[in-house]
């Protein structure tokens, strides 16, 4: 019996595919069509699999009457309008599991990268110039860590912190009695106090825009380092810029922008100079938006997803 059908309209691991059709869905690949052709077409199908393309929003969803469910790609749900969803019994699969491995060691390595002239040394080098006290770098051992945030991604990274013997603490406004063997929950004056490195690991919500400004980046005590792999909206950039001119912000690990396009793949053309003067900075590391894509958790992230429906699917029969 055939479940319904399922259209792919971004590229994933085809291990979805695969166990979509064991399942007894028709699974259609439209990836390389464009989005305004998928959009017309899109009601005649039960599912979706989507990263980024476009936006599900609650004036297309209400054109889908067949639709069930919607598999995202990754762990950001901004795109789709999950209110709607729920409201009409569509099920929204997101599958953050897999791909916080790959953003936590991501995170670490550009913190490394940074603290250890790491980009710096290796291009003089690369020169000629065999610099050694001007490349000394600085241990994390001894550390305060400060995680804004404290969801599957931040959880991963202590794990990989504690090896580090970093004191990891964590401030969500949404999340209270966390506190364990790996972080401490603390208040986010606490944080602001207490931090040496603070990492961003907020999702995608209004208030949730240019939580690090002016004012939060004079309210901290120290000297800090950021590093944001969520979303670049959380960091006003001229303000970083201006905090990295004063010494205020010591270096910043940037896997995100707040110039990016809606669907993540570029930046945007016209950015300004806010941008190129960020670029100029020796002691910020930057990377195009991919903390969280390995070659592992390409096939996690569609792997996740697979269990997800397939449970739901199983939970669905036995009411039925």
């Amino acid at each position: 019996m055939v479940e319904g059908k399922v259209i792919f309209v971004d590229a994933v691991h085809n291990v979805l595919w695969k166990r979509l059709s064991e399942l007894g869905w028709e699974c259609v690949d439209r990836t390389k069509d464009s989005a305004e052709t998928i959009k017309s077409e899109l009601h005649v199908y039960s599912g979706i699999v989507i990263r980024s393309k476009f936006k599900l929003d609650a004036s297309l969803l209400e054109q889908l009457p067949k639709l069930q469910f919607i598999a995202r790609s990754g762990s950001g749900l901004e795109h789709i309008d999950t209110d709607y969803a729920k409201k009409n019994n569509i099920h929204v699969f997101s599958s953050p599991e897999g791909n916080r491995d790959a953003l936590a060691e991501h995170a670490m390595g550009m913190l490394l990268m940074l603290l250890n002239n790491l980009k710096k040394a290796d291009t003089e080098v690369r020169e000629g110039f065999w610099l050694r006290a001007e490349n000394r770098g600085f241990e994390l051992k001894g550390k305060t860590i400060g995680l804004i945030g404290y969801g599957k991604m931040a959880q991963a990274l202590s794990k990989r912190l504690k090896g580090f013997e970093v004191n990891t603490i964590a401030y969500d406004k949404f999340k209270t009695g966390f506190s364990n063997h790996l972080v401490t929950e603390v208040s986010k004056e606490d944080l602001q106090r207490k931090a040496d490195i603070i990492s961003v690991h907020t999702n995608f919500l209004p208030e949730n825009k240019y939580i690090i400004n002016e004012e939060f980046i004079k309210g901290c005590k120290k000297d800090f380092i950021l590093i944001n792999t969520a979303r670049g909206f959380n960091v006003h950039t001229l303000h970083l810029i201006d905090a990295l001119k004063s010494g205020k912000i010591k270096g910043a690990c940037l896997d995100v922008l707040e110039y990016e396009s809606v669907s993540f793949e570029n930046v945007y053309s016209k950015q300004g100079k806010a941008l190129e003067r960020l670029k100029q900075f020796k002691n910020v590391i930057l990377s195009p938006h991919i903390a969280g894509w390995s070659h592992e958790s390409y096939f996690k992230l569609s792997n996740v997803l697979a269990d997800k429906i397939e449970s739901w699917l199983t939970s669905k029969k036995s009411t039925n």
